[in-house]
C-alpha cells in the first residue's frame, strides 16, 4: 500500500501518523477493463483513489459521449458534488484497463474528523487543490489552441497515448479526432 499510502496523504496533506489513524477505513476494490467504478445517475457513495489502472470519467451531452478526465496511479476518482451533497453522479467512471482502487466510504470519509483533530483544515485544502486543478483545465480550453492543450496534455501523461483510444484523448482536450491526427502528424514530422 506504500504509493497509494503516500497519494492519499499528499492528496490530503495528512501525516504519516495521521494516515495511521485512518488507514482502515480504506478498502480495497478491483474492476475489470470494460466495468464501471460509478455510473451516471447512482448516488455516489464511495470515493476512490487510483492504485494501478487507468479509468475514463465521460458523460453524455446531447447523446455523445465526452471524456472529462482520466484517473491513473495517484488520481482519484469521485463526481465531488453528488459524494458531498449526496446528489446522483452526472458522470460515469469506466475501467479502461483493469483497475485497482482503495476506496473510502461517504459514512468513512465523515468520520476521518474523529481520528485526525485537524480534519476540518485538511478537508478545506483538499477542496481547495480539487477546484484549482478544475480551474487550471477550464483556463487552457478558453486559453489555449487546440495544439497547445495537446502538447500540455502529452508533456503531462505521454503513456496513455498509448493506452487510450486517441477519440478519447481528443474529446478530453475539447477537439475532433481529426484535429488531434493533424496535430499528431505535424508534430511527427
Amino acid at each position: 500500500m506504500s504509493d497509494s499510502k503516500n497519494h492519499i496523504i499528499d492528496a490530503f496533506g495528512l501525516t504519516k501518523s495521521e494516515f495511521e489513524e485512518i488507514k482502515d477505513f480504506f478498502k480495497p476494490k478491483e474492476i475489470k477493463k470494460g466495468d464501471y467504478f460509478l455510473k451516471e445517475g447512482q448516488y455516489v457513495k464511495q470515493m476512490g483513489f487510483v492504485k494501478k489502472g487507468i479509468l475514463r470519467e465521460f458523460l453524455y451531452v446531447n447523446d455523445k459521449e465526452v471524456t472529462k478526465w482520466f484517473s491513473t496511479s495517484g488520481y482519484i476518482a469521485v463526481d465531488l458534488s453528488a459524494f458531498f451533497f449526496d446528489q446522483k453522479s452526472k458522470v460515469n467512471y469506466q475501467a479502461i484497463t483493469d483497475v485497482e482502487l482503495l476506496t473510502i466510504s461517504k459514512e468513512d470519509y465523515n468520520r476521518i474528523s474523529t481520528r485526525v483533530p485537524r480534519w476540518n483544515k485538511l478537508d478545506k485544502m483538499f477542496l481547495a487543490k480539487c477546484f484549482s486543478i478544475l480551474e487550471s483545465r477550464i483556463i487552457s480550453h478558453l486559453a489555449l489552441s487546440a495544439e497547445e492543450r495537446y502538447n500540455q496534455f502529452f508533456n503531462l501523461s505521454p503513456h496513455l497515448f498509448n493506452e487510450v483510444p486517441l477519440n478519447q484523448i481528443a474529446s478530453m482536450l475539447g477537439m475532433s479526432a481529426e484535429t488531434l491526427s493533424r496535430i499528431r502528424n505535424k508534430q511527427s514530422k
